[in-house]
């Protein structure tokens, strides 16, 4: 009940905010969350990302974020600005993914006035130092070379995941770019993408704690002396079309095999369907947890693997949380299932049974007692996704780009009303297991090339004891499960040809 007070409280601010407050001719956009706590948060955010990348400069909206959040400002150089903000203990950092830059900070009241000063100069007056610009610039090519292409062979299949859903599209990109891309980039790309888009009618600035009218006041005068962009929103086409199973298998000497699947759905948190088939997909593969369906069938029951998870939305979890990070808002969203990596010989096996699961959840759906358990368990869950100043603060932002209400309220509002029926109407029409984009990143890629295409049985391999005989006949099943695969759109890459 505090949460969804706090989440009301935060909300009815929003809109007296937007109905009478602010500069009128700066169409900033503020909420404050007013409160007695003396750790004052900050979102900052810029309604730019990395869709907004123009073709041939991929990578430029996160170069920008870093430039501004790891650079210095016109009066302090980055050296200085780290030496400043050590002593206060505070946190600054940026959130950049496809529709929006979010700059997060946080800092004790005793230090907000000294904290402020130094993040509004990065922001309204960023150095662009030449150092800096290659410091970042080589960070992030590090990022696409070293530890996508080489040491995270779970992000590696995620990101490739969706350069695949959203080929030739907005979206088609690891947000920070290419290796190409960022390699012919200069600092006058940087320079003018910030001019461009760095503007008070792209900006909405989150506030909580314990602020005055006055500091709130000085934050609106402040930003409002940004320009105003005239630059045009992207439009974002429908992503193709995806017939059958159309799968890339990158080769890579990796100790297991990692794998992702997924495909494009239609509703984002604005549509009223999002909210049954949030429940759904807990039920199917809440992430981290084991009470999904993957989870208890392909680890607890069988001992496959770490995790499986599956999502209705972007998931980016949140640091050391099991929660999903505020401010990644995307119009367009996809379906995944992340299989954690699996032992090589189980690969195909994995595959087959995550699909067989996806596909007994459209054709049965919930039962009435799997519905109400679940039901009660996303409605008290989610209220952890708001437990910190700072992700309250997030979510309520997420609130407004939306345009909804808070999303724990709303949540629980549309779940208290629904019925078993419902939601499995919204599972069929949402959900499928029959055309999916799959990504696998392992070692014996001709080998599980050649097993896909023959169709033959699958068997599983268990190292130790054997699972209860339930399961073991149930194998037999998952191990010929039919797999519709589009022959003319299966192909392997090694790892130098992503990104």
């Amino acid at each position: 009940m505090r949460t969804t007070t706090r989440a009301a409280i935060v909300w009815a601010a929003v809109l007296a905010f937007l109905g009478s407050c602010g500069p009128k001719d700066s169409h900033m956009k503020l909420i404050v969350d007013k409160n007695d706590s003396k750790i004052i948060s900050f979102r900052i955010q810029f309604q730019v990302g990395a869709k907004d990348d123009p073709p041939g400069q991929e990578g430029v909206s996160v170069l920008t974020a870093a430039m501004i959040a790891e650079g210095g400002s016109a009066s302090m150089s980055y050296q200085e600005v780290k030496k400043a903000l050590y002593p206060m203990a505070a946190v600054f950092r940026a959130d950049a993914d496809k529709e929006v830059t979010t700059f997060v900070g946080q800092c004790h009241a005793d230090s907000l006035e000294s904290f402020y000063r130094i993040v509004s100069g990065l922001i309204l007056q960023p150095r662009m130092d030449s150092s800096d610009f290659k410091r970042n610039k080589e960070n992030q090519i590090s990022y696409l070379k070293n530890t996508l292409r080489n040491n995270n062979d779970e992000s590696l299949g995620k990101w490739a995941l969706q350069t695949e859903i959203y080929r030739n599209h907005p979206y088609g990109h690891v947000d920070e770019g290419t290796v190409a891309s960022l390699e012919r980039m200069t600092p006058e790309d940087v320079k003018s993408f910030y001019a461009r888009h760095y503007a008070r009618n792209r900006i909405v600035v989150g506030l909580a704690g314990d602020v005055s009218a006055a500091f709130t006041r000085k934050i609106e005068e402040d930003f409002a002396r940004l320009p105003v962009s005239t630059e045009a929103k992207v439009a974002l086409p429908a992503p193709a079309p995806i017939q059958d199973l159309e799968i890339l298998i990158i080769k890579k000497e990796a100790i297991a095999t990692a794998i992702s699947m997924g495909y494009p759905v239609g509703i984002n948190r604005s549509g009223d369907e999002f909210y049954p088939l949030f429940l759904a997909n807990s039920y199917l593969g809440e992430h981290r947890t084991f009470n999904g369906v993957l989870q208890d069938r392909l680890r607890e029951k069988r001992g496959m693997n770490y995790g499986n998870y599956s999502y209705v939305e972007n998931f980016v979890q949140d640091g050391g949380t099991t929660f999903v990070l505020p401010n990644i808002p995307r119009e367009q969203q996809y379906f995944s299932i992340w299989i954690r990596p699996v032992v090589h010989q189980n690969a195909l096996f994995a595959i087959r049974c995550a699909i067989y699961e996806l596909n007994k959840l459209v054709e049965r759906g919930l039962t009435q007692e799997q519905f109400e358990m679940n039901r009660q368990f996303v409605i008290n869950y989610s209220k952890l996704f708001v437990q910190t100043q700072t992700r309250r603060l997030g979510y309520a932002m997420d609130a407004h780009w939306y345009g909804t209400e808070p999303f724990q309220s709303k949540l629980e509002k549309e779940l208290n009303t629904l019925t078993v029926e419902q939601v499995n109407a919204v599972i069929r029409k949402n959900l499928q297991a029959r055309n999916l984009k799959i990504v696998v990143v392992t070692k014996d890629a001709e080998a599980l090339r050649d097993a896909l295409l023959s169709g033959k049985p699958s068997p599983i391999f268990y190292p130790s004891a054997k699972p209860a005989q339930d399961i073991l006949d149930e194998d037999k099943i998952v191990e010929n499960y039919p797999l519709n695969i589009n022959k003319d759109k299966i192909r392997i890459v090694t790892t130098d040809q992503l990104f």
